[in-house]
């Protein structure tokens, strides 16, 4: 079996569209969320969201035509991409027949699918874009990344809701493990800040109807009310660790277990005892052989949700056990950054392997009244420095599908 390693990074977030930006924000507690400005909300329920904000897909180097063509999932993907890629300097320095694209997206190109619907209502079949289908299927993005940067390898979205871009890294590291690649993509993008889903979450009672950036993503909190809908991308290259050393690459940290399991419990509710929740996080942690010597930080799924945050802390309880899940150092990025859906994974999942090699973990902030039922260390409002030596970053996604990667502390 190989080891892998990760070896470059690649964000656009609502707290920072590159990685220094993004992480100094994370850690210094900084709130994306801010009034909704994709379109008037007037006459709706739900103002707020977590928006990327000063983007032009050309800034990153995604070229003028090809930015055209896409979606904005599309462009955020492409451009964390560019970053993750340059950061690593992969690319030249690995066989094209060895090199992959594992990148996801829940919901896909919703944008362009409003704006052509719109189109075919108002003018017509005829009016509809050629474009609409290569710019609405949630697996273009990895298609189009793999054209830009020549990965000619296995090339393999994964669509699993709010554990997309978890599952797509776990993927990667499963397929890079066992041999099939040197290096891979992965990660997740998603841009779905448009009345018609933010309408369809709203009116299945998932969002926070908070008016106040500072009271809407509340994780653990007891007066939590739903989730704030986030956008962005997160890229990470993930390379087979002896390919890396030889290159000479930067090492952020090392992939080292991955765990993927079912609820089969109910299309969006949790399972409530957290059970299968729990497998995965049982399976993640035992693959990467941790024991109790071990300093652990999880980044946790927690979406701000009633049903969320309570199950996930059971599920953390059962993995655990008591003493442990109590040891562990926890947070939610989603009090910052809202919830990314797609994307929301493999952007914890590099707060997870920065926080480790700094030694620092990030807050969960707006946390100032603890549900009872939430009674785990989730790190309220202020970042601390802990000795970390591993870290597990949990997703769960609609359908019932639970994804944790576990990572560990690189040492040389």
């Amino acid at each position: 079996m190989k080891r892998v390693v990760i070896t470059g990074l690649g964000v656009i977030s609502p707290i920072g569209n590159d990685i220094n930006t993004f992480w100094n924000n994370a850690k210094n507690g900084v709130c994306g969320i801010g009034e909704i400005t994709a379109y008037s909300t007037e006459g709706m329920a739900i103002k707020l969201a977590a928006e990327v904000k000063d983007f032009n897909a050309e800034n990153f180097g995604v070229e003028k035509g090809l930015a055209r063509r896409s979606d904005r999932f599309c462009q955020f993907a492409l451009a964390a991409a560019q970053q993750a890629v340059k950061d690593s300097n992969i690319e030249g320095n690995v066989d094209s027949s060895r090199f992959g694209v594992y990148v996801g997206s829940g919901i896909g190109g919703i944008n362009t699918f409003v704006n052509e619907c719109t189109k075919m209502n108002e003018e017509g079949a005829n009016r509809v874009s050629p474009l609409f289908i290569p710019m609405l299927i949630s697996n273009i993005a990895a298609g189009n990344i793999a054209i830009s940067h020549k990965a000619e390898g296995p090339c393999l979205p994964v669509v699993t809701a709010c554990a997309t871009s978890t599952h797509a890294i776990g993927e990667a590291y499963r397929a890079i493990k066992h041999g099939y690649a040197d290096a891979i993509i992965a990660g997740g993008a998603e841009a779905a800040i448009t009345p018609l889903a933010v309408g369809g979450f709203m009116n299945s009672k998932a969002l926070s109807k908070s008016t106040d950036p500072l009271r809407a993503s509340l994780p653990f909190d007891a007066e939590r009310g739903g989730f704030v809908m986030g956008e962005g991308a997160g890229i990470v290259i993930l390379e087979e660790y002896e390919h890396a050393v030889k290159r000479g690459a930067k090492i952020y940290g090392e992939i080292c277990g991955y765990g993927n399991t079912c609820d089969a419990h109910h299309y969006t509710a949790p399972k409530p005892d957290g059970s299968c929740a729990a497998k995965a996080i049982k399976e993640a942690l035992c693959e990467a052989q941790y024991s109790e010597k071990d300093t652990l930080y999880i980044n946790t799924h927690g979406t701000g949700t009633p049903l969320n945050d309570k199950s996930e802390t059971l599920a953390i309880k059962t993995a655990l056990g008591d003493e442990d899940a109590h040891r562990a150092h926890i947070s939610s990025s989603k009090s910052m950054t809202g919830h990314m859906l797609g994307a929301a994974g493999a952007v914890e999942v590099i707060i997870s392997a920065l926080s480790l090699q700094e030694g620092i973990v990030t807050p969960t902030i707006g946390l100032q009244n603890p549900d009872p039922n939430c009674d785990l260390n989730y790190t309220p409002n202020n970042a601390v420095q802990a000795d970390l030596t591993i870290a597990i970053s949990n997703s769960l996604g609609f359908g019932g599908h639970n994804a944790c990667v576990a990572i560990r502390k690189y040492k040389s």
